[in-house]
């Protein structure tokens, strides 16, 4: 099995934090692992995103044109990378902030409203949380309690009082997850 992924947003939004811990989730289910983030100097509010690429087989190279999965969360990332899932792939976005929704008929597209659940649940900066366990949902690529054994490696020790929210948030992601209807 080998899994490649893109996540991509603005920076603030745990895009590259997520793929860390994806990353560290691999890791200990004894995967082979690559993680690369990119960012533009701007960091907090500009582009960011993050290639993770996981595989039962060594990882010959971080660099990809394709990806299995894109997980999207803003407009340009959209624009940037729908088009770079391999046919019969998967994409996860969130809606929010999204003015062209995706327009594939190839590959499998799941919405899940992660800001607006992580505001109802008064939660913001576990975004990235709901998120993840949308994409795990559907495509359960780790095992859950890796998971969490990743989220606890990639945290300071000193937010790991964190760690509760943002397992409810994973699992709350898992929840509401849903398949996207395409209109035509």
């Amino acid at each position: 099995m080998t899994e490649e992924i893109i996540i991509a947003g603005f920076g603030g939004q745990g895009v590259l934090s997520m793929g860390k811990i994806l990353a560290y989730s691999g890791i200990m289910q004894e995967q082979e692992v690559s993680w690369m983030p990119s960012y533009g100097p701007e960091m907090r509010g500009g582009t960011a995103n993050v290639t993770v690429i996981l595989s039962d087989d060594r990882v010959s190279s971080p660099v990809l044109q394709s990806y299995d999965t894109a997980i999207l969360l803003n407009q340009q990332s959209m624009d940037k990378f729908e088009s770079r899932v391999k046919p019969g792939g998967l994409m996860i976005y969130d809606p929010n902030g999204i003015t062209r929704h995706p327009e594939r008929d190839d590959i499998r597209i799941f919405q899940v409203e992660a800001a607006a659940e992580a505001a109802r649940m008064k939660s913001p900066i576990t975004f990235n949380m709901v998120v993840l366990g949308a994409f795990l949902k559907v495509k359960p690529v780790v095992d859950f309690e890796n998971v969490i054994k990743g989220l606890r490696k990639s945290l300071p020790e000193r937010h790991h009082h964190l760690i509760p929210a943002n397992e409810s948030a994973i699992q709350r992601g898992m929840e509401i997850v849903k398949e996207a209807k395409l209109t035509a």
